[in-house]
């Protein structure tokens, strides 16, 4: 059976390192310029090779964002960009713009255009359009219903479409917001969102100035714009049954931490719907994983209805962040069972930490034993990215991930 694709953001190398190995079948990136994310690591052109190596080898896919709506001075240096990288074997590009679709597809013949979600595509009438113009996969509109999704694959045949299924909603159609660009000149559009929907707001009387009156929903303040963020992990049955050929993680700007949590959640539940689609039934672990991970409330968007007030979060734009991620393996000693150990967070022995790799169940223990690089007792590793090697209770691999439960929440 041909397994629905899981797609994951890959902001940097690491993350698409850490993406390829907790089981996700095709990432997607951003270079150094036109791609919607300027406030993520992105790729330079020798990140691009390494990190298209690395997936390729191991049977990834790469698509890379190029989904700007350039003015008249991008065009040339777009031209002049995909000459540099139209050797390198990118399986995709996400494009928005026309202009821009028809520039790869002259320069880059040989990969796939996959039309933006920011083209706002949000019935097969226009599907078909793009289909007729080339575009090998749609990504739908965030404000689809499953059955929507389901009437465009029955129209569309030999289109693929792909959604995205986890990680932050925007308040805008789409994502096309100009919020940003109007009150900050930062423009959403070009990759520099400032976020302002998660903002809060006070009201002026234009002949009373500097008398604020609070807008409020409750004695907090106001959730107008305030989104919880999508998630459908619950749902893998309806999403494959639609007929979507690719579901997609959002999270180019998140930590690797949140790429390995959400990428290993979801690659087991895409799993179990194939291993035996009769009796799929959700596993209640996989909802308390990516809760592990930064987050926002839950909400499953559009899917199944029009989002109400249930579908905002009342309580907070802060994310939740009940765990820590102390750090990532290096190298593990089977006869010792020591693993050599980056520290990203502090971490102290006595605590209770958490083990997790790809395609494993985390485990607990408590940090018993902890050594400096010259092998010397410690009770903390505090110092950013310092190395350490540690007892572990079970075996471990490079690229395993350490993470303690906050004791603050």
């Amino acid at each position: 059976m041909n397994k629905i694709e899981l797609l994951a953001p890959a902001g940097d190398l690491e993350k698409l390192k850490t993406a390829v190995d907790y089981g996700a079948d095709a990432v997607y990136f951003g270079g150094e310029m036109f791609s919607l994310r300027a406030g993520a690591g992105n790729f330079s052109e020798e990140d691009m090779l390494e990190g298209i190596a690395y997936a390729h080898e191991r049977g990834v896919k790469c698509h890379l964002t190029l989904n700007i709506f350039p003015h008249n001075e991008d065009v040339e240096p777009i031209e002049e960009y995909l000459k540099r990288i139209a050797g390198f074997g990118l399986d995709a590009f996400i494009v928005s713009d026309p202009g821009t679709i028809a520039t790869v597809m002259e320069l880059v013949p040989d990969a796939e255009v996959h039309l933006s979600t920011q083209a706002n595509v949000t019935n097969w009438k226009t599907g078909k359009f793009w289909q007729d113009m080339g575009v090998k996969r749609l990504v739908l509109a965030r404000e689809l219903t499953l059955k929507e999704i389901t009437e465009i694959n029955r129209k569309l045949p030999g289109m693929e479409t792909e959604s995205f299924v986890h990680g932050a909603m925007c308040i805008s159609y789409s994502g096309r917001c100009l919020l940003s660009n109007f009150m900050i000149e930062r423009d959403a559009n070009r990759g520099m969102c400032a976020h302002p929907c998660r903002w809060k707001y006070r009201l002026e009387e234009e002949k009373r100035p500097g008398e604020y009156y609070p807008v409020e929903e409750d004695d907090r303040g106001t959730y107008i714009l305030n989104s919880r963020d999508l998630c459908m992990i619950e749902h893998m049955d309806d999403l494959i049954g639609a007929g979507l050929r690719s579901v997609k993680i959002e999270g180019r700007m998140k930590s690797m931490f949140y790429v390995a949590t959400t990428v290993g959640a979801y690659r087991k539940a895409i799993d179990a719907y194939y291993d035996d689609p009769e009796n799929y039934t959700p596993d209640p672990s996989w909802m308390t994983e990516v809760r592990k991970a930064s987050h926002r409330e839950f909400t499953t968007g559009f899917y199944y209805n029009k989002p109400t007030n249930e579908d905002q979060n009342y309580l907070t734009s802060a994310y939740t962040r009940d765990y820590s991620f102390i750090g990532k393996v290096l190298s593990y000693d089977e006869e010792t069972g020591m693993a050599v150990v980056e520290q990203r967070n502090k971490m102290s022995t006595g605590e209770e930490i958490e083990v997790f790799g790809p395609g494993t169940d985390f485990f607990t223990q408590t940090l018993s034993e902890m050594y400096d690089e010259e092998g010397t007792p410690i009770g903390s590793a505090p110092h950013p990215q310092q190395i350490v090697r540690i007892k572990l209770e079970k075996p471990a691999g490079y690229n395993f991930l350490l993470r303690k439960r906050k004791t603050d929440i």
